[in-house]
């Protein structure tokens, strides 16, 4: 019997604030729920236009387990599309990305179908006629996601007929993305080679709470980390610069105290960042010309103030991440209760230094690749803790680090850096757009 399903009392009483209740992570019914609830009702980054150059040009992603098509038309507009032919359900396109030329052809018949979507041509197609197919939604071509947003060209879109806007979900968080693209010296980020795909034996969840957890970098990367710092101290002596795997990994095992003063700053709706006054992201070298650049496209003041932002990892609820200082996206797509693919993005600085952009990539493949030896470290405990939430010592996963009794649930606010504050955050939002449109609450059954 169905415990969660219509009842939004029950999923609301999974999140108590200061702890939520195993079955966020570990029951697939509730995990069933979030494709079907909580990402049709909020807005879920799907691409970038750089990605979508030419006309024909598309892309595909997911929605929940809704599969999207994403395509530049020949008018040079975004079209966001259900990724299924109208007639026999088949997709379209099974690839990640790639140029379609001036039409889409359904393997399976051959419907084929213009690049906005609407149909191009039927075989045989007076086969139907006089059948009343002409008033069928299926003649209407592919189904059009109506709610799409392309801020800056980052594609957002919204599955839901009702909701909050675009502007209302996100408001001050779009600030993030905003300085990430000002750091290029012509305001604008391109996506120019495919992401690192590494695929987790977890719940989605653990790696966007990941993202703000201050408390354990200093610990779960000891061993790797910590190890190349304790070689570099022993090996230094020998160089006359520091290399880049050494600046990338010694942050890693910055204090507690750098932490807590480097500040967690949360928003509405469940986004929120690391790093509001300092950041892990902040000592790399200088490149050479970069400021120089920065300098003639915006002034001085201008570019100081938008380098100075050194914000650490910022989620955008549900399921991305955004490193503005390293130009980076991370995408946890929810494949099953216990399993998550990550797909890990670079932007290049247009107009920047080819400098800026090797670095982000080393970067990405340092930390987020499946080669990475900071990265086991991750995964090892998001595995523990998909294998240890079995155990029934204890249901709830606490929540109480600087917990306050009036803690508001849609806050602006700035807190301690090693608050789990965030991770609050996440779930009232997770709470709150998973039981969106409901009915009122009912009882559980006895």
């Amino acid at each position: 019997m169905d415990r969660y399903r219509g009842n939004a009392k029950a999923i609301r009483d999974l999140v108590k604030g200061y702890a939520v209740h195993r079955d966020t992570y570990v029951d697939k019914e509730i995990f069933d729920l979030e494709m079907e609830n909580l990402f049709p009702n909020t807005w879920v980054y799907v691409g970038h236009a750089s990605q979508l150059k030419n006309p024909g040009d598309f892309i595909t992603s997911k929605i929940g387990h809704q599969p999207i098509l994403i395509s530049r038309h020949r008018d040079g507009e975004i079209y966001v599309l259900h990724n299924r032919c109208p007639h026999k359900g088949v997709k379209i396109a099974s690839e990640a990305c790639g140029n379609t030329g001036k039409f889409f052809r359904c393997p399976y018949h051959a419907w084929s179908f213009k690049t906005d979507g609407s149909i191009l041509a039927i075989p045989l197609k007076k086969g139907y006629e006089g059948t009343g197919f002409d008033t069928q939604a299926a003649s209407e071509g592919l189904a059009r996601v109506r709610n799409v947003k392309v801020y800056r060209d980052f594609i957002f879109a919204r599955l839901a007929d009702n909701g909050p806007s675009f502007e209302e979900y996100f408001g001050e968080s779009l600030s993030t993305i905003d300085n990430m693209i000002d750091r290029s010296p012509e305001g604008k980020l391109e996506i120019i080679a495919p992401p690192i795909r590494y695929m987790h034996q977890c719940n989605w969840k653990m790696l966007v709470d990941n993202q703000t957890d201050t408390c354990h970098p200093m610990v779960a990367h000891e061993s790797s980390a910590g190890t190349a710092v304790s070689v570099w101290e022993r090996e230094k002596h020998k160089f006359t610069e520091t290399p880049m795997a050494v600046q990338l990994y010694a942050p890693f095992m910055s204090p507690y105290e750098f932490y807590e003063g480097a500040g967690i700053r949360v928003w509405p709706n469940g986004h929120g960042h690391t790093g509001v006054s300092g950041s892990i992201h902040q000592d790399y070298d200088d490149v050479s010309e970069y400021m120089a650049r920065m300098e003639a496209s915006y002034g001085p003041e201008r570019a100081r103030e938008i380098l100075g932002d050194v914000r650490h990892n910022t989620i955008y609820m549900p399921n991305i991440m955004v490193k503005g200082p390293v130009q980076i996206l991370r995408n946890f797509i929810p494949l099953a209760v216990d399993k998550t693919l990550v797909e890990s993005f670079v932007f290049r600085l247009v107009g920047a230094p080819d400098k800026i952009y090797e670095r982000s990539l080393m970067y990405n493949r340092f930390i987020n690749a499946p080669t990475s030896i900071v990265g086991h470290d991750d995964l090892e405990m998001y595995e523990r803790a998909q294998e240890g939430l079995h155990s029934d010592g204890n249901e709830w996963i606490d929540l109480h680090r600087l917990y306050e009794a009036d803690e508001q649930r849609d806050a602006n606010e700035v807190v301690n850096g090693t608050s789990e504050r965030q991770m609050r955050n996440q779930f009232y939002a997770w709470s709150k757009f998973m039981t969106l449109g409901m009915d009122e609450p009912v009882e559980a059954a006895e």
